[in-house]
């Protein structure tokens, strides 16, 4: 059996108190063992990053347990506990751009966390894991005394990268990293990606809008809308066998290369009223092997009958 890195049970995180509370995330469970890539899917203002930024501890949870090698993560932490996180996961933040320090070289960007947790044993050692991790990113050592404003929008990313695999983490949250990059730099930066995760073990989350882009990445995907995680499954299985509406219409988007085929497709538009959960409630069921949707009883009995 694989084993479980994070666990999400029961999430829900809401911003704001009273008549101004919005619940942005709720009733969200998945899995994510360790050494694969699970990626988070979903429409803009979903919750996706919601939940990334949840994990890492950026938002706070209303319910529910985030749990990291079994431990709760989510709530009071001691300091110990606190840096051992920070060491343990990191995140690429989206906006290449908004997430360096416009005032700071890239040497000093890439060290900080070198610094703030003294994981070298002398300056030598210290320019010595810097030059090593710039290089397998593909930047070169003169870049270290630039700043970010001199570099592209993919080099940033490298950048951003570089930052958080200098650490050695265990995990690592990818918020949409490809998505303010050109076409031509994004496999680039994908494969740069999944070079790491072979070669270090790294388990990634990767949160992303372009199914196209996950199909190629990642090893089991969740589809989220408007804050519920509604299917999760195999990626492959996902594709070929896409069974809640929603993943359906998703999937009925993505642009196909042929354009003879293109202009065929029919495009399919997801109804949220054609759901009734007024007298059933809704769970996250078991449909087929390892693949689960969020469906009322009455619901998965039409599923079944379905496959």
């Amino acid at each position: 059996m694989p084993e479980k890195l994070v666990e999400v049970k029961d999430l829900e995180i809401s911003f704001g108190e009273g008549s101004k509370k919005f619940t942005a995330v709720k009733n969200a469970n998945f899995f994510i063992n360790k050494g694969e890539t699970f990626s988070l899917v979903g429409e803009s203002g979903s919750g996706k990053t919601t939940i990334g930024r949840a994990i890492i501890g950026l938002n706070e949870t209303s319910s529910g347990d985030i749990l990291f090698e079994g431990r709760r993560i989510n709530g009071p932490k001691s300091r110990e506990g606190e840096k051992e996180l920070i060491r343990k996961i990191q995140m690429i933040f989206q906006d290449p751009a908004a997430s360096l320090n416009e005032r700071a070289t890239v040497d000093y960007i890439i060290s900080e966390g070198l610094t703030n947790f003294h994981l070298y044993k002398d300056e030598e050692e210290r320019q010595q894991k810097v030059r090593n991790i710039v290089n397998e990113v593909g930047l070169l050592a003169e870049h270290l005394t630039r700043y970010p404003h001199e570099f592209s929008g993919g080099q940033r990313q490298r950048i951003g990268i570089a930052r958080a695999l200098v650490m050695q983490p265990d995990f690592v949250i990818a918020d949409e990293p490809i998505s303010a990059l050109d076409v031509s730099v994004r496999a680039q930066v994908l494969n740069l990606l999944k070079k790491f995760q072979k070669e270090l073990g790294l388990t990634y989350l990767f949160i992303a809008h372009d199914l196209s882009v996950v199909r190629f990445i990642s090893d089991r995907i969740a589809v989220i809308y408007k804050g519920i995680i509604v299917e999760v499954a195999e990626t492959e299985e996902l594709f070929t066998n896409p069974i809640h509406p929603y993943t359906q219409s998703l999937l009925s988007a993505v642009p196909i290369p042929d354009p003879i085929l293109e202009r065929q497709k029919v495009l399919k538009v997801y109804d949220p009223n054609q759901h009734d959960y007024s007298e059933e409630e809704p769970a996250m069921v078991e449909i087929r092997p390892n693949h689960y949707v969020w469906a009322s009883p009455s619901e998965v009995q039409a599923y079944l009958k379905a496959q």
